[in-house]
């Protein structure tokens, strides 16, 4: 009798090999995150270590069973997972878009660590005309080839923009122009009196902690969406679309608004 034996297939969005690695650095190829085997001490990975001095990637020393798990290939201790898209700089976009439309939305998401909740969000706000998304680079789900199927190609056309400090960047689209909405459980306008038209960043937190104070803070307008029952809160890709809806019936049809 035959034995069957599975081999585990490689993810698409992963490569493997310390030198692999190493050139996908030096050719500036967009890399979510890079996992190194704990204790590590090879003449090569001094090479890896040279090249990932002062830049700002996502580290992650684990077992070598975790990398096992991610590929049956000789992996030699790193693997890397790289973007299947280009992200962009948050201020060069806006820069561009005030200029050229002088108009723009962006979706903000601060720490959705779901990939397939990002991805459906893509595909969300890509139908309802958002222009870019702007994620954090730490602490947020990246941008995945799973991602990118769960947002059924959306993440091939609408921009995700990524910043070192999401704070830092909200002020400058403020500073820019945009009216920030902060859709938090939180707020106090109703979303239908939050005036989602014009130059507008809508912002949505983690299902678990929400979205930061220092964010909350910044914000123009706290937003939350009326609820009649009794379980308080939405999966945040519904509410997402939701708000998203409301901007769209509000830039379509009009609206008096409050705030």
């Amino acid at each position: 009798m035959r034995e069957n034996t599975y081999v585990r297939q490689t993810p698409s969005d992963v490569i493997f090999g310390i030198r692999s690695v190493i050139e996908a650095i030096r050719s500036e190829r967009e890399i979510n995150k890079i996992m190194i085997l704990k204790g590590m001490k090879k003449e090569l990975f001094q090479e890896l270590k040279e090249e990932l001095a002062n830049k700002d990637y996502l580290l992650q020393f684990v077992p070598v069973e975790k990398l096992d798990r991610i590929t049956q290939e000789n992996h030699q201790g790193v693997i890397a997972y790289v973007s299947p898209i280009k992200y962009l700089d948050v201020e060069e976009f806006v820069d561009s878009r005030l200029l050229v439309e002088q108009k723009t939305s962006i979706l903000v998401l601060d720490r959705i660590t779901d990939v397939r909740n990002f991805g459906a969000i893509a595909r969300t706000a890509e139908c309802q005309g958002i222009d870019a998304i702007l994620i954090p680079s730490k602490g947020s789900a990246q941008v995945t080839a799973d991602a990118v199927k769960t947002s059924a190609g959306a993440l091939n056309r609408i921009p995700v923009c990524r910043t070192n400090d999401l704070k830092n960047s909200l002020f400058y689209l403020q500073q820019s122009g945009l009216r920030l909405i902060a859709c938090t459980e939180k707020g106090n306008v109703p979303l239908y009196e939050a005036n989602f038209r014009g130059n507008v960043a809508v912002i949505f937190g983690s299902e678990e902690d929400g979205i930061t104070s220092d964010l909350l803070n910044l914000s123009d307008i706290k937003a939350r969406i009326p609820m009649r029952g009794e379980i308080a809160s939405l999966n945040v890709g519904v509410s997402v679309g939701m708000a998203l809806y409301e901007k769209t019936r509000q830039e379509l049809y009009g609206q008096n608004v409050n705030t």
